[in-house]
Parts: C-alpha cells; structure tokens; sequence
C-alpha cells in the first residue's frame, strides 16, 4: 500500500491549492494512506478532509526548531512509499532529503531539489500560456497518475452550514490582504457596496487582522445592510457562507482560494499582481477583474508591497460597475 507525505509549510492558499494533489492521488491509488505538514494555524483547513489521514503542525511560532526536529525524526519512522513536497525553501527541502522516503521529489528553486529522486521546473506562464498553481503542483505527481486536472477541495461540515443565512441572497466581501498593494482599496469598496442593491445583504470577511477595515468599511458606508464576520467565523465556516453566496468578491488573496475549493462563484480583483502568476479562481462561476490601464510598472512583485513603489497605485483603478456587472 502507498504511504505519501506532501509537504506545503507556506500560507493558507497555498495550502488549499495543495489539497488538489491529495484529491488527484487518492483518485489513482484509493487505498493509499496521505500525511500532510503545514504550519501551525493552517490544519483546520483539513478538517472533515476524508482522504487525509494524519495531519503534522509544524509550529513555527513557538519553539520553531525544537518543532522541526521532533517532525523529522517523526518522518524518518514512516518509511513513506513518497515524499511530495511543493514548498520551494531550504527547511522543507531539508525534511524531505532525509525522510527515509523512496521517492522524493519536489521543484526544482528548492536548494535541496538536487538531491530529490525527482526535481520539477516551476515556471511561470503567461497571458497567452496561463499555467495554474494547480498545474504546477500537479506535475509533481505526473509520473504516477494521468493527465486530468484536479480541483482544490475542502469540506466545511453541516454544522460549518448552519452559520449560514437561508433567506435573504447575499454577497461577501473579502477586502483585505497581508499585503497592501494587493488590497482593493477601502475607499473603493465603501463606493461599491454604497451602490450594491439592497436586496442583498453584504458580508464582511477576514481575519482578526481585517477586523479594523471592516469597521471602517462599514462605518463609512450608506449601505445599512452590511454586517461584519471578519474574525468570527473559521475557514470552514467562511468557506461555507461563500458557497451559498450570490457572489463573493475577494482580493488576489487566501479567500479567493477558499472559493474555488467549495466551488463557489467569486470576483477576484488583481491589483498590483497579474492572473498569469497562476493563482486565479478556479470556480465554474469565476472571473478576475484588473485595470485596463497598461501600467509598465505591473506587475511590481510576486507577492505584492507594503506600498506603490511608484506611488500612484494605479493598478488599483477597477472601475465599480465591472464589480456590478457581476451581480447581474
């Protein structure tokens, strides 16, 4: 019998994207046993997940290396059939050389990647040749499976439903980000959801983190049917409330992801970062927003800045109605 450990210590939608590969292996090899490491915070995302079977926290906020060691010799003792690791830095590449494994394998920006059994590219596509993050994990497992594409999959419970509205439609609004150049800006959103029909009620979601903007959002807004969910509910929960959403209007951020793995339809805006990095939805009822504008400043990153290095943010400007359009 297979016995695999997939690797993604990274951020939460790098973790959602990940769980493509669990729902793409299980496919082929359904009596398979399936180990996922991530970083502490990030497991209740495999909550309810009935393929995983064990899920390994790395707490990387605590005693980090008294963690990462005890991972290790944890990972030496299961004689994994594979190791699959889709985190692209030293302290992830290091875990998978010495897992004992007989087959590694991993992308090839990893420093530890010359050691694996098998090294991938990972490369960037482009407007015209999109390549999915998704893709892009799932080379890792090509060898072993065939070539059909795999969706991200979470599974909030009935009782993750049960914090869900059933009577009046509504949207929910995801306005934040880590990072600032890829946040819609508020005074944006406050102009959006001024002009949102009011028979919709409007959800505001988040972190503990966006709690503040979501105040001022709504505290600035002529729209009386906004209410603040912004660290209250859990992944599932959230993920849930997308699901039965009218529609959900996200940043290039974690929420966009929690999305496309309940299916549910999303309007992601892409401000300083561009849908051919690989990271945009994935739902049947899906669409990404960005400027017209031709910015040669675009995109400023990978992973977007604190601030506009030109300081304009003029990737910014989505006109509103493209949001409403959405609605119809």
């Amino acid at each position: 019998m297979q016995k695999i450990l997939i690797i993604q210590t990274a951020f939460i939608g790098d973790v959602i994207l990940a769980t493509s590969i669990i729902e793409k292996w299980k496919i082929g090899y359904p009596t398979s046993t399936i180990h996922f490491l991530l970083r502490s915070g990030n497991e209740p995302l495999l909550e309810n997940n009935p393929h995983v079977d064990k899920v390994i926290v790395w707490d990387k906020r605590g005693r980090k290396w008294a963690s990462y060691f005890s991972i290790l010799k944890f990972i030496r003792r299961q004689h994994y059939s594979h190791v699959f690791n889709l985190h692209r830095f030293f302290s992830s590449g290091f875990l998978t050389v010495l897992s004992n494994a007989e087959f590694t394998c991993g992308f090839d920006k990893n420093l530890f990647s010359i050691f694996y059994s098998r090294k991938t590219k990972h490369a960037f596509g482009t407007n015209e040749s999109p390549i999915h993050e998704v893709e892009r994990n799932q080379q890792l497992i090509a060898e072993f499976t065939d070539n059909g594409f795999a969706m991200p999959k979470i599974y909030p419970s009935d009782s993750d439903f049960e914090m869900v509205p059933t009577t009046t439609p509504y949207i929910t609004i995801s306005p934040g980000s880590v990072w600032y150049t890829k946040q819609w800006p508020a005074e944006n959103w406050i102009s959006f959801i001024n002009e949102v029909p009011r028979k919709f009620d409007v959800y505001l979601l988040g972190g503990n983190s966006e709690s503040a903007l979501c105040q001022r959002i709504k505290s600035e807004t002529t729209n009386g049917k906004v209410e603040i969910r912004s660290g209250q509910l859990t992944f599932l929960q959230s993920a849930a409330l997308m699901k039965n959403a009218s529609m959900n209007y996200v940043n290039d951020s974690a929420p966009l992801h929690l999305a496309s793995a309940v299916n549910a339809p999303v309007t992601a805006l892409f401000c300083s970062t561009v849908p051919s990095f690989g990271f945009t939805p994935l739902s049947n009822n899906s669409a990404t927003l960005e400027t017209e504008e031709y910015l040669p400043c675009r995109p400023c990153g990978l992973h977007g800045k604190k601030s506009c290095p030109k300081g304009h943010f003029k990737c910014a400007n989505i006109e509103i109605t493209a949001l409403l359009d959405r609605l119809k």
